[in-house]
C-alpha cells in the first residue's frame, strides 16, 4: 500500500517524501510604492479637523475647567447626611 515517494511505517502511517520541486506562483510579486494620493487626502482631512476644532477650543476648555471644579467640590463635600 505504499505510493511513489512515500514510506509506510510498521504501524500503518505513511511518511511523505520531501518535495522535489517547488511550484512558482502565477501572480507577480507585489512591489510597494509611495501612496501620495492618500497622503494628500490625509493631510486635507487633518487640516479640516483643525479648522473645525480651533473655533470650538474655548468651549472645550470651559467645559473641562467646569468639570474639574465640580469634581474638586464633589470630593470636598461632606458625605454623612442626616436622614
Amino acid at each position: 500500500m505504499s505510493s511513489r515517494g512515500a514510506d509506510e511505517t510498521d504501524d500503518g502511517r505513511v511518511t511523505p517524501a520531501p518535495v522535489e520541486k517547488a511550484l512558482r506562483t502565477v501572480t507577480p510579486s507585489f512591489r510597494g510604492r509611495p501612496d501620495a494620493e492618500m497622503t494628500t487626502i490625509g493631510i486635507a482631512y487633518g487640516l479640516g479637523l483643525v479648522v473645525l476644532l480651533i473655533p470650538l477650543l474655548p468651549f472645550i476648555v470651559v467645559v473641562w475647567v467646569v468639570s474639574k471644579i465640580t469634581g474638586f467640590l464633589a470630593r470636598k463635600a461632606p458625605t454623612n447626611r442626616v436622614p
